[in-house]
Parts: C-alpha cells; structure tokens; sequence
C-alpha cells in the first residue's frame, strides 16, 4: 500500500501464513516481487535464487553494502524499516530512564551486539529518551497519513 502510493504502481497483496511458504514462491517466480527481512530471504539471497533490487531505509544496510537504497534506485521518498524502541512505563523515575538509556547505548556499541544486530539485517542505533520520543511521533504521524490514504478504517 505505501509503496504503490509512493510509485503509482498497482500490486496483488498475496497473503501467507507462514515465510516458510513465501520464499519458495519467490524463487520459483510464482510470486515476481516481495518485501521481506533480511533473515526471511537471505538464504536464497546467498544462493543466487533470490535478488536483492533495494533496501527501503535511508541509508545502505551493512549487511548488504551494495544493494542501493529505495532512493538510489529511482524510488524517492520510499523508506519504510522496522525499528524497536525500549520503553518504560508513565512516571518512571528519570534516573532509572537515564540509567536504562545509558546501559542500552552501551549494548549497541558492544561489537558483539553489533555484529549480530548486522547479522539479522539490522542497524544498530541509540538516541537519547526525547530523541525516541520525536521519533515516534514521527512515525505515528508518517503511518497515520499513509493508512488514511490508504483507506483503512480504524480499528474499533
């Protein structure tokens, strides 16, 4: 849905219950074009059967350092990544959120974390409380704008 309303193409949405299923379609060209994890097809990737066109961030995935951007490739304004954000609950004491943040930095520049972070497709980043907080209002208002368009009733 984003990603047409970015290019103006028109896509079949083909459901699956599992990627066990997914990936075989893709190779064997049942299925021409997908949006997938890295971990999800880099099997496939690895082989040969598979080929990656772009990744949808910003900037260039480590794990894949010669696959262009969205951007690179003719796509303009096409970023779309899944993200996860350490959160506490309302109230908890500033030094306790200062600590956690502290601790989590720490954890994303350990080269062991960031090698498997890599490893999985992934790009290890830290901010600072409020910087996740503009990020998530970001997002928020980013994927609101694109399910409106889109249609999509909300959820009652």
């Amino acid at each position: 849905m984003y990603f047409e309303q970015v290019t103006g193409l028109e896509l079949t949405h083909v459901p699956y219950r599992n990627i066990a299923q997914y990936v075989p379609d893709l190779i064997a060209g049942s299925v021409p074009v997908g949006f997938q994890w890295l971990p999800n097809v880099n099997a496939g990737l690895q082989t040969g059967e598979g080929k990656e066109l772009a990744v949808a961030a910003s900037t260039r995935m480590t794990a894949l350092p010669d696959v262009p951007t969205a951007a690179e490739a003719g796509i303009k304004n096409y970023e779309s990544s899944g993200w996860l954000g350490l959160l506490t609950p309302h109230g908890t004491p500033k030094p306790i959120i200062a600590k956690l943040n502290e601790e989590l930095v720490a954890a994303v520049k350990d080269p062991q974390v960031a090698h498997k972070i890599v490893e999985q497709g992934a790009e290890g980043v830290s901010t600072t409380p409020e910087g996740l907080a503009k990020f998530i209002a970001s997002e928020s208002k980013k994927w609101r704008e694109i399910i409106v368009k889109a249609g999509i009733p909300p959820i009652q």
